[in-house]
C-alpha cells in the first residue's frame, strides 16, 4: 500500500559518500517505494557539480549552498563561487533554493567566538543572495531557530515573504509559529518516530498540516528500525544508513500521530512542499 502513494523527500544528499557504492540501486528503492521525487541539498562549493549532475540524473531537484558545518573550511571567494553559480544556473529548472544554509549550535566550538561569527556572515551573505537571485531557502536549525528568525526578520526588506523549509525541525512551538508565520514549511524525518522524542511527535502532531513536509536527511537521521545504539555501535553494529526508500514508512509514523489517512498526508506534503519550493511544480 505504501509504495502505491506518491512521496517527496524534500532533503537528502544523494552525493555522500556513504551511496557512492549503489547510488543507483537506492535510488531505484525509493522509486519503487513511492518517492517520485528528491531535492538534493549541497553543503559547499567542492559539491555544486554532483548534487546538480545527481538531480539530472534521476529527474530529481538541487539547491546550493555552504552548510554552517562546512564554514569553518570555506574562504569568503566561496560566497562569490555561490553567487556566480546561482547566476549560471537560474534557468536550470532543476535549481529550486539555496541551501542547506544556516546556523549550528549544537557544536560547542562553534558556539562562541569567531567561529559563531564567521557562521552568522555566511548565513547572513546567504540569505541576501537568496534574495538576489529570488529563490527559497532551505535552512539548517540545530539549536539556533530565534538566532535563524532574528537575520531573516532584518532581511525581509521589500522582498516579499520567505519561502523554503526550516530542515529537521525540533525546535518550540513558538519557534515553529514563526517559521511559518515568515513562510516556511517545517520538515520532519526519522527524528519522528523516535516514541523517547515527545515533544517533537507532539509538535507534528499539532501545527497545521499546511505547514508540514517530509524529508530523510538521507544518510542521516536514521528512523528508529535503523538506529543503532554507542552500545549496539560498541559491539560492532554500523549505524543504520538512512535513505529516501525509508521516507513512506516515516510518513506512516505521521499519519498515525496526526490521525490522518496516509494519503492525506502524502497530498498535503507534496502541495507544501510545491508552496515551499515553486519550481517543484513543473518537475513532477
Amino acid at each position: 500500500m505504501l509504495a502505491m502513494t506518491v512521496w517527496i523527500d524534500t532533503h537528502c544528499h544523494l552525493d555522500a559518500p556513504e551511496f557512492a557504492s549503489d547510488v543507483l540501486a537506492m535510488r531505484a528503492r525509493a522509486t519503487a517505494n513511492g518517492v517520485a521525487h528528491c531535492v538534493l541539498p549541497a553543503v559547499r562549493v567542492a559539491n555544486f557539480a554532483a548534487v546538480r549532475e545527481l538531480a539530472h540524473q534521476f529527474g530529481d531537484s538541487y539547491a546550493l549552498g555552504i552548510h554552517p558545518l562546512c564554514v569553518p573550511y570555506a574562504a569568503d571567494a566561496d560566497l562569490a563561487a555561490l553567487d556566480a553559480e546561482l547566476a549560471l544556473r537560474q534557468s536550470d529548472p532543476r535549481l529550486v533554493a539555496v541551501g542547506e544554509i544556516g546556523l549550528d549550535y549544537f557544536v560547542p566550538e562553534l558556539t562562541v567566538g569567531p567561529l559563531r561569527e564567521r557562521q552568522e556572515f555566511f548565513y547572513r551573505e546567504q540569505l541576501k543572495l537568496a534574495r538576489r537571485h529570488e529563490l527559497p531557502v532551505i535552512l539548517h536549525v540545530r539549536r539556533s531557530a530565534d538566532r535563524l528568525l532574528k537575520h531573516l526578520r532584518a532581511l525581509a526588506g521589500s522582498g516579499g515573504p520567505w519561502r523554503g523549509i526550516a530542515h529537521a525541525f525540533n525546535g518550540s512551538d513558538v519557534q515553529a509559529f514563526h517559521f511559518v508565520a515568515l513562510g516556511f514549511k517545517l520538515g520532519f524525518g526519522g527524528a519522528v518516530t523516535f516514541e523517547r522524542a515527545l515533544q517533537l511527535r507532539r509538535l507534528a502532531a499539532a501545527v497545521p498540516l499546511d505547514s508540514i513536509v517530509l524529508e530523510t536527511d538521507a544518510p542521516d537521521i536514521p528512523p528508529h528500525w535503523l538506529y543503532k545504539t554507542s552500545q549496539e555501535r560498541q559491539g560492532g553494529a554500523a549505524q543504520g544508513r538512512n535513505e529516501p526508500a525509508e521516507l513512506p514508512r516515516i510518513a506512516q509514523v505521521v499519519a498515525e500521530l496526526r490521525g490522518v489517512p496516509l494519503a492525506e498526508l502524502a497530498q498535503a506534503t507534496t502541495r507544501n512542499a510545491i508552496a515551499a519550493l515553486p519550481r517543484l511544480e513543473a518537475l513532477l
